[in-house]
């Protein structure tokens, strides 16, 4: 641990001195704050399947530092590192500059405005060990034959942001945001989105083809009452991935969620289309088109009830999913239509202010018999986390 938090800090430093330093100490407000989880991960059968393992099982450690500073009443930044079973990664340095609350400008490293599951990503601000299954990173089983999720969270680029609020009275809120990024890549001749390569550790950030993504969201929220609401979003993005600028990706979602009283319900679904080359090399379960370029979707939703029984215990039902419909190399287990499906009951209690302890268990369906569900695992997380 010691370890791990010398290398957050020398990661940290710099970052943190130049940020500080950008105006006199005078003209500045910082707020730094941070978060820890230790999650250890149990599946029974988890090397009794073919293949051995397929999951990040045992003890993972998720920890995130963040430093804020409002350097005017225009102009904020953020800086924000995390340490993960990605290793070290840099998901936020950026400035805000604000014209006015309909009208920010976002420029530098940060996660896209896409979906509402994303801001709330740190581990911190969710009740579960793990993610919902469209945005999962790490802790799916068999991750490795699904390649993660729909959008794994977060999804740090470089790139600049517009947004803004707007009220209508007092009763109705309005967001939107719209975005230039670098976007997801692959190398040539790839079946899917290489996903690390868009992280630090992929060590270059730059772009592979030059042609930035695009994409927005538009969020509407209604308060119905003390302490309810309903919001309903949607959310799109675009890009190529290869350095050729011949096949792309479009990633729509919509979502919505309702807080009434202590009880929140909230639902999202997601899908990629994405195009690619097979490999004329390698052999495919379907018959690959004659111009050379193939399709998949990949389609993931959830839904989930959290409930704050009392101040300090809150219960979580949530079931998701993701379904995948395309061509694939003869070689991998999953079919032309394959499914996986999980059910999770959970809780947290508050053990001391910031600090709160999570246990949840889930059931896993594997088909490539869509809907039926096949192949069942069990998984049980038990966790810690604390806040300052």
């Amino acid at each position: 641990m010691l370890r791990l938090v010398t290398r957050l800090a020398l990661f940290a430093g710099p970052l943190a001195a130049a940020l500080l330093q950008a105006a006199p100490a005078a003209a500045v407000e910082r707020n730094f704050a941070g978060s820890a989880q230790l999650d250890y991960l149990f599946v029974p059968d988890a090397s009794s399947r073919p293949g051995g393992r397929s999951v990040y099982d045992g003890f993972t450690t998720e920890v995130a530092l963040k430093l804020a500073a409002d350097v005017s009443d225009h102009l904020s930044a953020n800086v924000k590192v995390c340490y993960g079973c990605h290793g070290l990664e840099l998901p936020m340095a950026y400035f805000d500059f604000r014209v006015a609350d309909e009208l920010v400008f976002r420029a530098g490293r940060f996660s896209p405005s896409f979906g509402a599951f994303n801001i709330r990503q740190d581990p911190a601000n969710h009740a579960t060990s793990d993610k919902p299954l469209p945005y999962d990173m790490g802790r799916m089983l068999r991750l490795g034959d699904w390649n993660l999720g729909v959008l794994p969270s977060p999804f740090p680029d470089n790139g600049v942001e517009i947004g803004g609020t707007h009220w209508f009275g007092e009763r109705v809120q309005l967001d939107y945001a719209l975005y230039a990024t670098s976007g997801f890549r692959a190398p040539t001749g790839s079946n899917d989105l290489t996903w690390s390569l868009s992280q630090t550790r992929g060590g270059n950030m730059i772009d592979n083809n030059g042609v930035p993504a695009t994409g927005g969201r538009v969020v509407a929220t209604f308060r119905v009452g003390e302490g309810n609401d309903v919001t309903v979003g949607g959310s799109v993005m675009y890009g190529t991935w290869d350095p050729a600028n011949r096949f792309s990706y479009l990633i729509v979602g919509g979502d919505a969620a309702a807080r009434i009283g202590r009880t929140q319900v909230r639902f999202e679904y997601l899908v990629r289309r994405q195009t690619f080359a097979p490999d004329p090399a390698v052999p495919y379960k379907l018959l690959v088109p004659a111009s050379g370029e193939d399709t998949f979707e990949k389609h993931g939703a959830y839904l989930e009830v959290e409930r704050s029984m009392t101040e300090t215990v809150t219960l979580l039902a949530r079931a998701d999913g993701l379904y995948r419909a395309g061509n694939l190399p003869v070689a991998s287990p999953l079919a032309p239509r394959a499914a996986v499906f999980r059910y999770t009951v959970g809780g947290t209690v508050a053990i001391a202010p910031g600090f709160r302890i999570k246990a949840s268990g889930e059931l896993w369906a594997f088909s490539n018999d869509v809907p039926v569900h096949q192949d069942l695992d069990l998984a049980f997380h038990l966790g810690v986390v604390g806040t300052f």
